[in-house]
C-alpha cells in the first residue's frame, strides 16, 4: 500500500515537472523579438515615412515567414511621431524602456534623428537610419544606411558641373540641420572647383512652405544672366508639391534650369503632376526602373504584400531593406540581440542592394552604395542617366570642410571612435 502510494506520488510529481516544462516551453515560444518602428504617419513628412512604415512590416512578415531570428517571432512596435522633432525623442524612449525593442528602424529628416541620438546613446540601444543625410556625425549606436554626402550630393554637383555645363547655382533647402550642413558643404565643393560667390544662391524655407511665387522669381532672375544655372534641392516633405508647380508657372522646364533633388523620389512623385516635373533630376543609390533580378522580385514582394500593384518602391525603402538584412545577419553572427554584441558584429556584413552590387557595412557605420542620377519621366518614374562604375564608401566626415578634413571613424579597435583626430591622435566623442 505505501509502494504504490509513492509511486503514485512520483507519478504526479513527474507529471507535474512535465507539464511545467512543457508550459514553459510553450512561454519561451510565445516571447518575441520587439522592432520598434519609428517613422511619421501624420504631418509634413508623412508624405514620405508612411510608406517606410509598411516596408519595415513587409520585411518583418518576410522574416517570420523564414522561421524568425534565433527561433522567435519578429514582432513590430510602430510609433507615430506626427513630424514632431521632440516627440521623436520621447517615442524613442518608449519603445527601447517600455517596450523592449531592440532595435528601432526610423527617422527621415535630421532633426528627427538629432532628437534621437541621446536617447539611443544613453539607453545603448540601435537605430537604423535609412534616409541620405549632411555627415558630420558618428555614432557607435546609428548604423547610417542612406547616403553621405560623398554618395548623393558631390556626385550630383559632378554632373551637373562635368555633363550639364552648369556655371551658376542655387542651393534651396528646408530650414534645417540637413539642407544647411549639405549646402555649406556643397558651396565649399563649388569654390574650391572656382565657383564665384555670386553665382551661388542660397534660399531656406520652413517645413510645409506653400507659397513659392517671389522665391521661383528669385531663381528665373538668377538664372536669366547667360550663365547655365541649376536648382540643387533639399527641400523635403510636402513642400515640394507646390515648388514644382510654381517651377511650371512660372515657366522654368529642366531644359532652362534644372531642378535636382536629393529627397524626391517615386512615393513623393506619384502624388503629383508629373507635367511639370519632366527632364528634371534626382540623385540617389536606387531607382525603382532598375532592371536587376533582385529588384523585379521586391517589386514584386512589394505589389503582393500591399495587394496594390500601383504602389511605388524607392531609395529609402531599398536602404531599410538592406539596414534590416544586415542586422538580422548581425544578431544570428553574435547569437544574441545584446546592443554591444550587434554593433561589433555587424562592422563587414554584407547584403546584396537592388542594383545588382552588394553593400556592406563600415567600420564608420555607413554603407557603400552606388551613385545614380535620374531624369524624372511623365509616368512619375526615374530613369538613370549616369551612375558610377563601382560603389563608393560612405564617408562621415567631409573632406571640404577645414575642421573635418582630418576627422575620420572607425569602431573597430584600436581607434573605437566616431570622431577621431587624425592630426592630435585624439578622440573628442563616444568611444567603446
Amino acid at each position: 500500500m505505501t509502494m504504490k502510494f509513492t509511486t503514485t506520488l512520483r507519478k504526479l510529481a513527474l507529471t507535474t515537472v512535465l507539464s511545467a516544462a512543457m508550459l514553459g516551453s510553450a512561454f519561451a515560444e510565445e516571447e518575441t523579438i520587439k522592432v520598434g518602428v519609428l517613422h511619421s504617419l501624420s504631418g509634413t513628412m508623412a508624405i514620405s515615412e508612411t510608406t517606410l512604415k509598411d516596408t519595415m512590416l513587409m520585411l518583418i512578415d518576410e522574416q517570420n515567414k523564414k522561421g524568425g531570428l534565433l527561433g522567435k517571432k519578429l514582432e513590430a512596435v510602430v510609433v507615430d511621431p506626427a513630424s514632431n522633432w521632440p516627440l521623436f525623442a520621447e517615442k524613442a524612449r518608449e519603445l527601447i524602456t517600455k517596450d523592449k525593442v531592440s532595435a528601432i528602424f526610423g527617422c527621415w529628416t535630421s532633426v528627427s534623428r538629432k532628437s534621437v541620438l541621446p536617447v539611443i546613446e544613453e539607453l545603448n540601444s540601435l537605430l537604423f537610419y535609412p534616409v541620405q543625410y549632411e555627415g558630420e556625425e558618428s555614432s557607435k549606436n546609428v548604423f547610417y544606411t542612406g547616403a553621405a554626402p560623398n554618395q548623393q550630393a558631390i556626385p550630383a554637383v559632378d554632373y551637373l558641373m562635368n555633363d550639364l555645363k552648369v556655371q551658376r547655382w542655387v542651393l534651396a533647402g528646408t530650414d534645417y540641420v540637413y539642407p544647411r550642413t549639405t549646402n555649406k558643404i556643397l558651396e565649399a565643393y563649388l569654390k574650391s572647383k572656382g565657383v564665384a560667390s555670386k553665382d551661388i544662391m542660397i534660399n531656406y524655407t520652413p517645413f510645409g512652405h506653400s507659397d513659392w511665387q517671389s522665391i521661383v522669381a528669385d531663381i528665373k532672375k538668377f538664372g536669366s544672366t547667360g550663365k547655365k544655372t541649376a536648382v540643387v534641392s533639399t527641400i523635403n516633405g510636402d513642400a515640394n508639391i507646390p515648388f514644382y508647380k510654381e517651377l511650371g508657372n512660372q515657366g522654368i522646364s529642366a531644359e532652362k534650369i534644372p531642378v535636382i533633388a536629393f529627397s524626391v523620389g517615386e512615393e513623393e512623385l506619384s502624388g503629383m503632376d508629373t507635367k511639370p516635373l519632366v527632364g528634371h533630376l534626382a540623385a540617389w543609390n536606387y531607382f525603382m526602373s532598375i532592371d536587376s533580378t533582385k529588384n523585379a522580385a521586391f517589386i514584386n514582394q512589394w505589389h503582393e504584400y500591399t495587394k496594390n500593384p500601383k504602389r511605388t518602391t524607392n531609395d529609402p525603402m531599398e536602404a531599410h531593406y538592406i539596414g534590416f538584412n544586415m542586422w538580422v545577419k548581425a544578431v544570428e553572427k553574435a547569437g544574441t540581440t545584446d546592443s554591444s554584441a550587434v554593433q561589433k558584429a555587424i562592422i563587414g556584413v554584407e547584403f546584396p542592394n537592388l542594383t545588382g552590387g552588394t553593400s556592406k557595412m563600415l567600420a564608420n557605420h555607413h554603407i557603400s552604395k552606388p551613385v545614380l542620377i535620374g531624369e524624372i519621366q511623365d509616368d512619375g518614374q526615374l530613369m538613370t542617366v549616369w551612375q558610377t562604375n563601382k560603389l563608393v564608401d560612405g564617408d562621415a566626415w567631409s573632406d571640404f570642410l577645414p575642421e573635418s578634413k582630418p576627422i575620420i571613424a572607425d569602431w573597430t579597435s584600436p581607434i573605437n571612435c566616431g570622431n577621431y583626430n587624425t592630426k592630435t591622435k585624439k578622440c573628442s566623442g563616444q568611444t567603446y
